[in-house]
């Protein structure tokens, strides 16, 4: 026979899980949903597997009894905390909770995002927040900001530990923004999520300057200026669901392997259209990620930061099954030129590569790095080493394809044999050298040129002579620098076989607390 006291008991917690599982009720729920915001656990329920979410701490309540809030206290303290899995792997997950005091950040909230990010490194798996708050809760003062200190203690040492992905789902501003910025990945949705570290008010007061919330730190805003969103989502549903398939390519942690998905596409497949993809006229542009896709396994390319930075491409894709890295020069976009932000965003992308075991594939059609007065003023010798210096520093399967040029400074800066590149390999259209014809004909033989009686004439001569001497593969193939000149057709098969020699791969860096990247 059942024990009334212990009905009447049970009652009483299942009442209170149902109340928290409220937030700040129906009301707020209901204009959260006006705004096309889905709530808190409507998100992970988007996230995670079904029925896998397990939460922590749905009883929590804030301790401050300042400014009237002890009359205030509302279970959970307005972050959802807990553990889940995604395609059956563990994942950590925050989500905040705007109905509740705005989803601001308290001592008690700020303890539950620790509790779970301690766990996440205790056993090495991914932690996701999915954030939408209005900053600190101001009624608790220091106690709130000093919540947010020992977040992002944590966020920097896990960096490199564990997989971080950060989704701004709603307003993020103040301290508040440098969270998903310490993190590895960082999602926004297109209209209703923003960032900043000051306001469009205290910007006109400060600056004089009137801008809008979205133009001052909307998605598109930092997914194609700032670069500080890799993602801009058109709805929540689309950016969780991108989430879930960002994780399918990483490991939990950086002493577990990336996971293996069993290949639908044939290893040895053979890819005529390659053949032809690149221009017989060099400065033709051509779209490699029509290259990329066709090598890739199912030509499954899921890019990252694909709004910013254009002239380089990265992103992960499968090799055989395993996840890899690439990097590509873009000839489409700034004819590939390297700049100051496409070497700031590879730079960012190799290291995490790196951190994670995941190998990377490069894709080399470079011109040089670009020049100009802005450029050099705003540091492209600092900026663009932050690249070189990742590529030197990486330890992992390293293998380069060059498809047509590779000019200068950036060819040794795009994994090249010389900073430790294990396999390179060129296409017969690769061009490599100092730099292009045209400038180096226009240096070498400027006297001869001027004494010609048709100039025009004799720059064209020397130009083909050029081409045909020192715009090709062969010279470096000849002295080892590249391993192999191969028909474009056959890049996949050779990549697979490729990855394969290298699985069990050691290199090392020498023995140092850590190196002085650049920044």
């Amino acid at each position: 026979m059942t024990n009334p006291k212990h009905t009447d008991k049970l009652q009483h917690l299942n009442e209170l899980k149902e109340k928290a599982k409220l937030g700040g009720g129906e009301k707020r729920i209901e204009e959260q949903h006006k705004k096309g915001k889905l709530t808190a656990r409507e998100r992970l329920v988007v996230l995670l597997d079904r029925n896998s979410f397990e939460e922590i701490d749905i009883l929590v309540e804030h301790r401050s009894h300042d400014f009237g809030l002890e009359k205030q206290k509302i279970l959970g303290d307005g972050v959802v905390t807990g553990t889940g899995t995604i395609d059956g792997r563990l994942v950590f997950v925050f989500s905040q909770d705007f109905t509740v005091f705005g989803g601001s950040l308290s001592e008690t909230h700020a303890e539950k995002i620790c509790k779970i990010m301690d766990m996440a490194m205790k056993v090495g798996a991914p932690v996701i927040g999915l954030n939408d708050s209005g900053g600190a809760r101001i009624q608790e003062g220091v106690v709130s900001l000093g919540g947010y200190a020992d977040i992002f203690l944590r966020n920097t040492l896990a960096s490199g530990v564990i997989p971080q992905i950060s989704a701004v789902m709603g307003p993020c501003a103040g301290g508040a923004v440098y969270s998903p910025a310490i993190t590895d990945f960082t999602f926004m949705v297109k209209n209703t999520s923003y960032m900043f570290v000051t306001g469009p008010n205290v910007v006109k007061t400060v600056t004089h300057e009137n801008v809008s919330f979205e133009d001052l730190g909307g998605a598109i805003t930092h997914a194609t200026k700032s670069g500080v969103a890799h993602f801009a989502c058109e709805d929540e549903i689309v950016c969780l669901q991108s989430i879930r398939k960002l994780v399918s390519f990483l490991p939990s942690n950086n002493m577990d392997e990336p996971p293996v998905m069993k290949p639908k596409d044939d290893p040895n497949r053979i890819e005529e259209k390659l053949n032809s993809i690149v221009p017989e006229n060099p400065n033709k542009p051509y779209d490699m990620k029509d290259a990329i896709r066709l090598i890739v396994d199912d030509g499954d390319f899921f890019e990252v930061h694909e709004l910013f930075a254009q002239n380089i491409i990265v992103g992960f894709a499968r090799l055989g099954g395993k996840s890899i890295g690439i990097v590509a020069n873009q000839p489409s976009a700034l004819a590939g030129v390297l700049d100051i932000d496409s070497s700031v965003k590879g730079a960012r992308f190799v290291r995490f590569c790196d951190a994670f075991k995941i190998p990377l594939v490069v894709f080399e059609d470079v011109p040089g790095f670009l020049p100009g007065t802005d450029q050099e003023w705003r540091g492209i010798i600092k900026h663009g080493a932050k690249l070189l210096y990742a590529f030197c520093e990486a330890t992992v399967p390293k293998v380069t394809v060059i498809t047509r040029k590779a000019y200068g400074g950036a060819y040794d800066v795009m994994n090249s044999k010389h900073i430790r590149g294990d396999f390179n390999y060129a296409w017969p259209t690769a061009e490599i050298a100092v730099m292009g014809p045209q400038g180096a004909v226009e240096i070498i033989f400027k006297k001869e040129i001027e004494k010609a009686e048709d100039k025009q004439k004799a720059l064209a001569e020397k130009i083909e002579e050029y081409r045909i001497k020192f715009a090709n593969p062969y010279i470096a193939a000849a002295r080892g620098y590249l391993d192999d000149i191969i028909e474009p057709s056959e890049t996949r098969p050779k990549l697979i076989r490729s990855l394969q020699i290298l699985e069990t791969k050691v290199d090392g860096n020498p023995k140092k607390k850590h190196g002085n990247i650049p920044l």
